[in-house]
């Protein structure tokens, strides 16, 4: 599923879905309403530069265009910003995988930067879950240039999955 339409980004915590609203539907469900606009999107993305693009199970797709409050003092994109939305498209696929009233969260992961993605360059995150417990999951991610289709880092996360109740 890809959908276009640039969910509207929450500006107060009045904004963002309630516990209620993440737990009265699966994650799936939740990535898709984001995606959609259904549901505001978390304020990291817009102060980053990434938006989640698609979700299916096991699957989703950022994409973000660092910025020139990204670069570190060496004048390079900073490792933290391959780091967030690493984390974030790999930890989204593990939500995809969620049940009705389940919760997650980053237990550790680790990112490998294989080349430097020059400031301004449109990349494309791309998370997969490798595997989906009853309490752990792990995935995987890829960052990839959106025109050229270099490789420009990779990850690895573990997420630990919780019942809210």
């Amino acid at each position: 599923m890809t959908d276009t339409a640039r969910p509207f980004t929450a500006t107060s915590l009045d904004q963002m879905p309630d516990m209620d609203a993440l737990l009265s539907c699966s994650g799936l469900d939740f990535m898709r309403d984001m995606i959609a606009g259904r549901l505001t999107a978390p304020p990291i993305g817009a102060t980053l530069g990434f938006t989640a693009l698609s979700a299916d199970p096991g699957r989703v797709v950022f994409e973000g265009t660092p910025g020139f409050g990204a670069l570190n003092p060496m004048r390079g994109v900073h490792g933290g910003w391959y780091g967030a939305i690493l984390d974030s498209c790999m930890a989204c696929a593990v939500m995809t995988l969620l049940d009705k009233g389940q919760i997650y969260t980053t237990l550790e992961y680790k990112v490998n930067i294989t080349r430097a993605l020059p400031l301004g360059m449109a990349a494309v995150a791309t998370g997969t879950t490798q595997h989906g417990g009853r309490r752990t999951a792990t995935a995987v991610g890829e960052l990839r240039g959106r025109d050229d289709g270099k490789l420009y880092a990779t990850g690895s996360t573990t997420c630990l999955i919780m019942d809210a109740a």
